[in-house]
């Protein structure tokens, strides 16, 4: 039967589908969000970011204890089993799935758990478990389908030797070793995770170094900081055959020549648009070239009472960018002013250590505006460095080329996807680089490194002018 009809019809509810029906709500709209999953929140949160950083929340607490050599000895056993390494995660997980289902309770908002298929742009079929089905009719249609692992017909990924980021942290046990295909952000944060805990980690990608979409100065730091833990890479390599042994291992072979093995294999390169079943072509849509949806500033698709947000309008995929998109689709539905899209995004790197960044790398600066000063401060400088014992930390800024004004800023250490977000704030108010020197920060804080970082910029300017006068008396 066909349902009364929506506002909205939402499609999914992480961050992105949550904060579309939460604003929609709030402007007295009539919201149905529909989930496929058991419980409401994105699956992507249950599988992978809750449970991944709660492993590594744990891992590095393990680390800390034993960095007190002096007053306990601490050591993870081979083969532990993983549930003991995850503790309080079901209780993360319960009170996730609680505070979501109450706000969107709060909110009267109808959810509604079963699989979407559109029927015609207008009109999605909601079918259950139980194979009965319901047709809801929405004025207005959100998706917030999200994404799943990229699953390559040439990697066998059976979820118990060869694994992906959602089948990872379903192991039983701790393995002793592991090949990580990929040096993205999913696989350098299990690769770090594992590495730590004592896993013979080895990650191997086609690239020269692991992240590269950072400045080398930032993945160079990141790539001492994995090998200071064991774990190993190996760039410039393409898989050309895995597989499981049949025994014990996997065996992965290179286009080099290099074979590896491993009693495990995590395959991360890369998450797909989940779309698939969505019946696009009822609604008049249909992926792009790389499998995304075309949307605008605003997230308004070709079908322009169709919205699509979060990842399956791929970049930046971030959970944060994925619930102002939410907000900004049904703001602009209702004829609201939306807001100036955000182009000043923060991005988090949950690695150990931490790797954040925002604006421009010195890499893009330079290629945008030729000369810029750069500023680089080791965390060791820093007295709360030497107190937290993560002096390898690093804080980079980026200015114009007068110095005068932000242009970016990447950090690497822990604490360093808080600490960017003073970055963010000097950024979006366009704030000259003098504001941290001018401003008094808390003693012993990291966030002395910017005050240290805009003095050295600051001496630079000063550089500069002090020459172009000498040159105007010559």
């Amino acid at each position: 039967m066909i349902d009364q009809p929506y506002d909205f019809v939402i499609i999914g509810s992480g961050p992105a589908g949550q904060k579309a029906a939460i604003q929609a709500s709030k402007k007295g709209c009539r919201v149905a969000l529909i989930e496929r999953d058991r419980q409401v929140g994105g699956s992507c949160v249950y599988r992978g970011t809750i449970p991944s950083k709660t492993l590594r929340e744990n891992a590095l607490q393990l680390a800390r204890a034993s960095q007190c050599q002096q007053a306990v000895t601490v050591q993870v056993e081979q083969h532990a089993p993983m549930n003991h390494l995850m503790s309080r995660l079901q209780q993360v997980l319960d009170s996730h799935d609680y505070l979501i289902a109450d706000q969107l309770g709060r909110n009267g908002i109808t959810c509604i758990h079963g699989r979407a298929t559109f029927k015609n742009p207008h009109e999605v079929e909601v079918t259950r478990v139980d194979g009965t089905s319901d047709t809801l009719s929405g004025k207005h249609v959100v998706i917030a389908t999200g994404s799943r692992p990229r699953a390559p017909d040439d990697i066998p990924v059976d979820h118990e030797y060869i694994l992906d980021s959602d089948s990872v942290l379903s192991m039983c046990y701790l393995p002793e070793s592991m090949l990580v295909l990929g040096s993205g952000v999913i696989a350098c944060e299990y690769a770090s995770i594992f590495a730590l805990l004592g896993v013979k980690v080895t990650m191997v990608d086609r690239f020269a170094s692991p992240l590269g979409f950072l400045d080398p100065d930032l993945s160079k730091r990141f790539q001492e900081s994995f090998e200071a833990f064991g774990g190993r890479f190996v760039g410039n390599a393409k898989i050309s055959d895995i597989y499981w042994d049949g025994a014990c291992e996997v065996v992965a072979r290179m286009d080099n020549g290099l074979q590896l093995s491993a009693e495990k294999a995590l395959f991360a390169l890369g998450r797909m648009a989940n779309v698939d079943s969505l019946g696009l072509e009822a609604a008049g849509l249909e992926v792009n070239q790389y499998g995304i949806l075309d949307a605008d500033e605003n997230c308004q698709t070709k079908v322009p009472h169709i919205y699509a947000v979060g990842d399956v309008i791929g970049a930046p995929a971030l959970a944060s960018s994925s619930m102002a998109q939410g907000r900004r689709a049904v703001r602009h539905a209702l004829g609201l002013p939306p807001g100036a899209p955000a182009h000043t995004i923060p991005s988090g790197i949950y690695t150990i250590p931490e790797i954040a960044s925002v604006g421009l790398t010195e890499l893009q600066a330079r290629k945008e505006y030729g000369s810029v000063k750069v500023a680089k401060v080791d965390f060791a400088e820093v007295a709360r460095g030497q107190i937290a014992g993560i002096q390898d930390g690093l804080l980079k800024m980026v200015s114009d080329p007068e110095g005068k004004y932000l242009l970016g800023c990447q950090i690497v250490g822990e604490g360093a996807t808080e600490l960017i977000h003073l970055a963010q704030m000097a950024l979006v108010s366009h704030q000259p680089v003098d504001i941290f020197v001018e401003n008094i920060f808390n003693f012993p804080t990291l966030a002395e490194a910017y005050r240290i970082g805009a003095l050295a910029v600051i001496a630079q300017r000063s550089a500069a002018n002090d020459e172009s006068s000498l040159a105007a008396v010559v």
